[in-house]
């Protein structure tokens, strides 16, 4: 997920697939917009490049798309 913005301190509004939510950041220490964190739970558990982001990005993408493959054939 992408930073968007940084709010109080220890949370951050972060977006993934046109979806925003509010996730604590305490684990991973201060952020900044523009940042990538792999969130869990609604907590910020690990600070990713944007690299690393798009590539699990587009996992998440193959697995939707699988899934809604699956779905659509039963």
């Amino acid at each position: 997920m992408q930073v968007v913005e940084v709010k109080e301190e220890e949370t951050a509004l972060v977006e993934s697939f046109g979806v925003q939510r509010l996730v604590r950041t305490r684990l991973v220490g201060p952020v900044q917009p523009g940042e990538f964190l792999m969130v869990h739970a609604g907590y910020a558990i690990e600070k990713i490049d944007q690299e690393e982001a798009a590539e699990r990005l587009k996992l998440w993408e193959e697995l939707l798309a699988d899934e809604e493959a699956w779905a659509g054939g039963t």
